[in-house]
């Protein structure tokens, strides 16, 4: 399934700051990042509480705030862009 990770981490201090790096991080090894605080991830709901859990144990539920939003399967449907296309798609063969 498709899930699109939005966040809005307070980085006035610099344990705000870290925490923003650690949120970025873990949905990077999940997923693309599409805009500066936006991830698409497809994942296995087995995946998907992994990330939850480790970006719950992350964030500070007074200051932070983290959305995520599911597509569903048949997500490709259901995505419209305009501008420039910087993402790839995170379905097809990757060649390294």
């Amino acid at each position: 399934m498709m899930v699109l990770i939005t966040y809005d981490v307070e980085t006035l201090t610099p344990s705000g700051a870290r925490r923003l790096r650690r949120v970025a991080k873990e949905c990077q090894n999940y997923g693309q990042r599409v805009q500066n605080s936006v991830f698409e991830c497809v994942l296995t709901e087995a995946q998907f509480t992994v990330l939850r859990d480790k970006i719950s144990s992350i964030i500070d539920e007074g200051k932070d705030s983290v959305r995520f939003y599911f597509l569903g399967n048949n997500w490709n449907n259901k995505v419209e862009y305009i501008g420039m296309k910087t993402s790839f798609d995170v379905t097809s063969e990757l060649i390294i």
